[in-house]
């Protein structure tokens, strides 16, 4: 019995060696042919790379050329002369960062137009308001409190809350001539409020 334990122990080693020796054999092929892809990969975008130039440089007219290798040995601040230089001499308008990829041609062009607006700006006269209760007497607290919960239509918890937070911003954008009512009603119960 040791002896045909003995002999199928042999022919599993000499059978997994065998596998072995053909897995190792396969994944270093398979290796090298992935290695020589990658290099023929490379070279054709060296190749690629090294023709483009060259096609360019053929294609780029000489006087062109020429500028722009004059522009390439200026230095930072040669280069920003150079170029308010050119803005002033083609009357190029600043434009904001990202200005020609955020603005459509129509917007570039309506932007020299409004400039002469911006000059002169009119002093146009406010017509909406905002209302602030600035302060109020104390003895005249819940005559205050009663006018804001009927003014804003707030509960009484509400407008007392309101009251005691003062200064607070009671109403934006109301007329000059109702702002002018709302802050004589309340000066004459004692409060105080700001136009603005």
């Amino acid at each position: 019995m040791s002896l045909s334990c003995q002999h199928a122990a042999r022919l599993l080693r000499s059978a997994t060696s065998q596998s072995f020796r053909r897995y190792t054999t396969a994944a270093a092929s398979a290796t090298r042919t992935q290695q020589q892809r990658q290099q023929g990969i490379q070279q054709r975008r060296w190749q690629s790379t090294e023709a483009a130039p060259a096609e360019a440089a053929a294609s780029t007219n000489p006087k062109i050329a020429g500028i722009v290798d004059q522009i390439s040995t200026l230095t930072l601040l040669e280069t920003a002369d150079l170029v308010s230089t050119l803005k002033s001499r083609l009357n190029i308008p600043d434009m904001p960062v990202g200005g020609f990829a955020a603005a459509g041609p129509a917007q570039a062009a309506a932007a020299p137009a409004e400039e002469p607006e911006e000059a002169a700006p009119k002093q146009e006269e406010k017509t909406l308001f905002t209302l602030k209760l600035d302060s109020f007497d104390t003895a005249a607290k819940p005559k205050i409190i009663k006018e804001i919960k009927n003014m804003l239509g707030l509960s009484l918890v509400d407008s007392k809350k309101f009251v005691e937070s003062a200064p607070k911003v009671m109403k934006e954008g109301v007329p000059k001539e109702e702002a002018e009512k709302i802050i004589e009603t309340l000066k004459g119960l004692g409060g105080v409020v700001k136009m603005e």
